[in-house]
């Protein structure tokens, strides 16, 4: 059946208790996929040791899922057309939840990580997915909701992932971290199907775009392996991690040629011809690359030098949901009464004064100077989440609503690896500078020596002590620093905001707006 974007009606949305329940299906089905993201990460240590290998054997437990749910997310708009929306959705959970069981019993590395890219190129679909059929089922004047509702489970998920993984490796077993997932996409699964299916999208069927398809796998997967890889090997000392950025970036080049003119591309790269669309996405991949990076790194900073233990650091990031959950249906009411772009662009510069504010952090800082800076955090996630992606997929053709949804989650995921690995090594880089700058600084270092093996040191022990705290400060100045830069990030992503045309005063955009 061709789909005819001149004859297109838009779908009656649900209402009532209807929509309560399809929303929170979709919610929730968002929130396990993207927790799946990062509640492994933790685990690593447990699953190498339970399988019998090292812990570096170990990451590609988690290199697998993100490779495999990068190559698939750009996908999305081509399955939408070709099975239908609801379709995809439905049998995304159901191969989700059997390759979550099948990880959870995985006999050897080999096969958890066989079982972990299924589990990714099932759950890769769900987000957009998720995201595509929320617009579907509300009204137009209660889109901005649905993208509180959908953002939301998205900002707290990557939040809550490292808590719950290690909550339950340390009390449960790994096993349980994929066990979980089961009852949770069955149930989805199951009332999705009843409660959407009259909300099926029309379907095409098209050529499989078997080029594109190679060269979009070629591409991502050589930069996500490089990616996650790249620090332990050191990155461009590394002849393998040399070989994946040349392939990647010619595999980049290839893929935009082809795609651009194939005649039925796999990815519908013409989508960001819509200005909304591009600014929108742009804004997204620049601040939420530089958020997922300032959560990543205040945890290893805490663990490596502040002596906090793993679950104490989850507790100290953990409090950047609070306020997220708070103001997400508020923000929501605010989307179509206020201009998007004012709404974005408060939030991200907000997230900017608090990456100004951590990068005058002092090793010193007691639980609450580390922590209120999440709280205040919280608070600016909705204002930036809610109106760019409402925008986004506003700003596109109703039948383009899967194709960009995919792409929006593809740049958004991609920056937040492609940032958490630049962040991290330039952390490691900067504290070792940093430090042969302040042991160049000490004023009479043998004074020193001679002043602590008074007070009944040995010379081994003022030596050491000596070395700590050298450490322990450069770390920090580094880790200050790496914060200033996210601010400076943050900036730019607000000001690429008003590249996007002013969106219409009457109500939340519809779909198919420009």
């Amino acid at each position: 059946m061709a789909f005819n974007a001149a004859s297109y009606k838009e779908p009656i949305p649900l209402t009532g208790a209807a929509l309560i329940l399809a929303g929170f299906l979709l919610a929730v089905g968002n929130f396990m996929v993207v927790l799946d993201m990062t509640i492994a990460n933790v685990s690593v240590p447990n699953i190498a040791g339970g399988l019998a290998v090292s812990p570096n054997q170990g990451t590609w437990v988690i290199t697998s899922y993100s490779v495999a749910e990068a190559i698939v997310v750009p996908l999305t708009g081509w399955l939408s057309q070709r099975f239908g929306t609801v379709r995809v959705f439905v049998l995304g959970m159901v191969g989700f939840g059997l390759f979550s069981l099948l990880c959870g019993f995985a006999p050897s590395l080999g096969w958890l990580v066989a079982f972990r890219v299924m589990q990714g190129v099932c759950g890769g679909p769900i987000m957009p997915m998720s995201q595509t059929l929320l617009m579907r089922i509300f009204p137009p004047n209660q889109r901005g909701q649905a993208m509180g509702l959908w953002s939301m489970t998205t900002v707290v998920a990557p939040i809550a992932g490292p808590i719950l993984g290690g909550a339950i490796c340390d009390n449960i077993g790994w096993s349980w971290i994929f066990f979980i997932n089961v009852p949770v996409a069955a149930i989805c699964g199951f009332f999705a199907w009843r409660s959407l299916a009259s909300q099926e999208t029309p379907t095409q069927r098209k050529p499989v775009d078997l080029v594109g398809l190679a060269l979009l796998i070629t591409f991502v997967g050589s930069l996500q392996i490089m990616l996650d890889k790249g620090k332990d090997l050191d990155w461009f000392e590394s002849p393998f991690i040399i070989g994946l950025a040349l392939t990647s970036a010619l595999g980049f080049v290839s893929f935009l040629i082809w795609e651009l003119t194939a005649e039925n591309p796999i990815v519908n790269l013409r989508v960001f011809r819509h200005r909304g669309f591009t600014a929108s996405v742009i804004t997204i991949s620049l601040t939420f690359g530089a958020f997922f990076s300032s959560i990543v790194l205040v945890p290893l900073w805490l663990q490596t030098n502040m002596g906090y233990t793993a679950t104490w650091a989850g507790y100290v990031t953990a409090w950047g949901g609070v306020l997220a959950v708070v103001m997400s249906p508020i923000v929501a009411g605010f989307v179509g009464k206020i201009d998007s772009r004012i709404l974005v662009s408060f939030g991200v510069l907000w997230l900017a004064g608090v990456g100004l504010i951590r990068s005058g952090l002092a090793s010193n800082a007691s639980y609450w100077v580390v922590a209120l800076p999440f709280v205040a955090q919280g608070l600016a996630m909705p204002f930036f989440f809610i109106p760019t992606n409402q925008l986004a997929l506003s700003s596109v053709l109703p039948e383009e609503t899967a194709a960009a949804a995919g792409l929006s989650n593809f740049m958004r995921t991609t920056s937040a690896a492609f940032a958490t690995s630049l962040v991290t090594t330039n952390w490691e880089n900067a504290a070792v500078r940093d430090r042969v700058n302040i042991v160049g600084a000490i004023n009479d270092p043998t004074g020193l020596i001679n002043k602590l093996t008074g007070a009944g040191r040995s010379s081994a022990q003022a030596l050491a002590q000596i070395d700590a705290v050298t450490q322990g400060q450069a770390v920090m100045l580094a880790t200050d620093q790496m914060f200033l830069i996210t601010s400076v990030v943050f900036v730019v992503a607000a000001a690429v905001m008003w590249l996007a045309p002013k969106p219409a005063k009457a109500g939340p955009p519809v779909m198919g707006g420009h």
